[in-house]
């Protein structure tokens, strides 16, 4: 179980049995836990539990994908001054709701895209809060339904449609719907993260012992974590970003030859290797 900010970056993981149970209170409370541990303190005051709500300086909304999607675990971040935002699972409630919500095409607006990411076009957002029933989960929760028109390699929907793809979320966050949508949808940083982590070593546990192997996954964060910040501090481009397993095969992989001229040692880089200007511009900043 991994827990990862905005921006991707992991701040806490956590190893299971894999007779783990998707949505167990207890582990996901861990991790916000101990995620909200690692912030700064003007960031993580009051988030604590048993903090008073008037000692928090910055608000919090943790994100959970639909494994989580549960009105218990919903209110427990509640206790510590956290909002949420939790992916929607397929159930007769959520279904008849939309069903209804079909019958007002005044209630979708047009749904903005994310920055760097290809709008898709027909993509519509409603909140169909007053359409579904919500009497299990905290006060103030919201049903958010975003539908775009269905492409090849679509995700299952929420409600079957031969012509649209059904995403929503349950969230206790006030304002626009539509950027609320946008803000949930970035929550695929977090699973971009797990797939960075199997890039880096968590594809496999190496070891039969259990505490072996839960030093081995903070290994994996550790490195994925200095990775992101040497791609911040020294890369530029494409590989400001790219994947570890990019950067090992185009950086770290690159190969070069050491030759001894004029009592100096030179490092010849191949010239034609995608690599090799991004190194040289580390060596040579301008």
């Amino acid at each position: 179980m991994v827990c990862s900010t905005a921006d991707g970056e992991p701040l806490w993981i956590t190893q299971r049995p894999g007779s783990a149970a998707a949505n167990d209170i207890a582990d996901h409370l861990e991790v916000i836990d101990a995620a909200v541990g690692t912030l700064p303190e003007p960031d993580a005051v009051g988030h604590r539990e048993g903090d008073r709500g008037s000692l928090v300086e910055r608000p919090l909304v943790v994100r959970i994908v639909a494994a989580g999607c549960s009105p218990r675990l919903a209110a427990k971040p509640r206790d510590r001054n956290i909002g949420y935002a939790v992916s929607a699972r397929s159930a007769a409630g959520v279904q008849a709701a939309i069903s209804s919500a079909l019958g007002e095409p005044g209630r979708w607006h047009n749904a903005p895209k994310r920055a760097g990411q290809r709008k898709r076009r027909g993509a519509q957002v409603a909140d169909l809060t007053d359409l579904a029933d919500l009497s299990g989960w905290p006060d103030r929760t919201r049903l958010i339904v975003r539908r775009e028109p269905r492409h090849p390699g679509a995700q299952r929907s929420l409600f079957p449609s031969e012509n649209f793809r059904y995403w929503g979320f349950l969230t206790d966050q006030a304002g626009d719907t539509a950027q609320l949508d946008k803000l949930m949808r970035s929550h695929a940083d977090a699973e971009n993260a797990v797939r960075r982590l199997k890039h880096s070593g968590l594809a496999r546990m190496p070891f039969t012992d259990w505490h072996a192997n839960s030093t081995w996954a903070a290994m994996c964060m550790t490195g994925l974590m200095l990775v992101g910040w040497f791609q911040t501090a020294c890369l530029t481009g494409a590989l400001a970003k790219a994947a570890p397993k990019r950067l090992r095969s185009q950086l770290w992989h690159l190969p070069a030859l050491v030759c001894h001229s004029a009592r100096r040692v030179r490092l010849r880089l191949p010239e034609q290797h995608p690599g090799a200007r991004a190194l040289l511009a580390i060596a040579h900043p301008r």
